[in-house]
């Protein structure tokens, strides 16, 4: 029988609401409010780090990986105990990342107005660390644990060994080796800073939520998963701070070195840890569902929310929200930050009439 984790539906819905927050710019208008002091800190946090160091930020995209990973291992073995095979599977998982690739390749043509052929949404490298997890998903914990470090260590080697003129700096914004990469395979390079190739080391996210998968639906005690969890979380931990602090491997998120790798699949291991113990094990449910409820239609409101939510909803919401609340002297600030807000409220409400009606859309 499927044995459904609440923790990874409610850990998948609030990475969900918080990238919804982002796409109604709530956290832009946050920021406005303040250029200094606690709460601009605090706000900061909701933004990726220009470059070297983390902020809370950083950790959405490895969690949203590992929730992948885990889905699709629970998603494998429920199969394979209804007979399905590995290679029957691979045909739909096949599909499924083809059609992630198209979407987020399609995503930056919405967000340039115009077609354009750029690698660097979430979904197309979701689509490629999927299929390298799933290849090995039958295998050794210990088998993929290499896998995944052999990946980093890969990595390493491309940065530090493939030092071309104009990229010979590994650790350097748009002189990298993954910069390189960018003009072969697009002919440009990202202006923030991202790569395409980021997809390599992030393929680890995925393998451990495989492995975190295998851990929570198995017949070990919640105590013994929980440990091997936060195990998990503070060897990352260590180990990707430690390589920062010594001057090895500095943590920067937009290149995906190795040394942030571990460091946010630590904090995912521990934060999956502590949503795992407060619902499935001592059963904090009662306002589980607000997260349940986007979580369940994770890839539907994520298109919704990139496409219809930035190009229609946010401006027409705003022409009403800014307009009323004009009328009755709010400062521009506070306007800007109610209309992200109702911005914020109607997309989960449009996830809640889906999970109401038990609507979830599936690719």
């Amino acid at each position: 029988m499927n044995q459904r984790l609440l923790s990874l539906d409610v850990m998948r819905g609030v990475i969900m609401i918080l990238l919804a927050a982002e796409s109604a710019h709530l956290y832009w208008s946050l920021d406005s409010l303040s250029s200094t002091g606690f709460f601009h800190e605090i706000v900061q946090q909701f933004f990726h780090h220009p470059w070297n160091g983390l902020r809370a930020w950083d950790l959405v995209q490895p969690a949203f990986m590992t929730m992948a990973g885990a889905a699709l291992y629970i998603s494998w073995h429920y199969k394979s105990l209804q007979g399905v095979t590995w290679r029957q599977n691979f045909k739909h998982i096949a599909l499924r990342c083809g059609k992630l690739f198209i979407f987020g390749t399609a995503l930056h043509c919405v967000y340039a107005g115009r077609l354009v052929w750029e690698l660097w949404n979430v979904l197309t490298q979701l689509s490629v660390t999927t299929i390298i997890a799933y290849l090995i998903i039958r295998r050794p914990i210990v088998f993929q644990l290499v896998v995944s470090l052999l990946l980093l260590i890969a990595t390493e080697c491309m940065y530090r060994c493939f030092l071309l003129p104009g990229f010979e700096a590994p650790f350097a914004q748009g002189h990298n080796f993954g910069a390189y990469m960018d003009t072969v395979l697009m002919g440009k390079i990202n202006p923030d800073g991202w790569v395409t190739i980021n997809f390599i080391p992030t393929a680890a996210h995925t393998i451990w939520g495989v492995l975190a998968g295998r851990l929570l639906i198995s017949g070990a005690s919640w105590r013994r998963k929980i440990t091997w969890l936060v195990i998990a979380g503070i060897i990352g931990l260590i180990a990707g701070y430690g390589l920062d602090a010594a001057g090895v491997t500095p943590i920067i998120k937009r290149i995906s070195t190795s040394s942030f790798v571990l460091v946010s699949g630590g904090w995912v291991m521990l934060l999956l840890a502590l949503i795992y113990w407060l619902t499935d094990v001592r059963g904090h449910v009662r306002y589980a569902w607000i997260a349940t409820a986007v979580g369940m239609n994770a890839i539907f409101i994520y298109l919704f929310f990139e496409t219809v939510g930035v190009q229609w909803v946010n401006p027409t919401t705003g022409i009403f929200v800014k307009g009323f609340t004009a009328m009755i002297g709010v400062p521009e600030e506070i306007r800007e930050v109610l209309s992200a807000l109702t911005v914020l409220a109607l997309e989960w409400g449009l996830c809640y009439g889906l999970y109401k009606k038990k609507m979830f859309f599936k690719i």
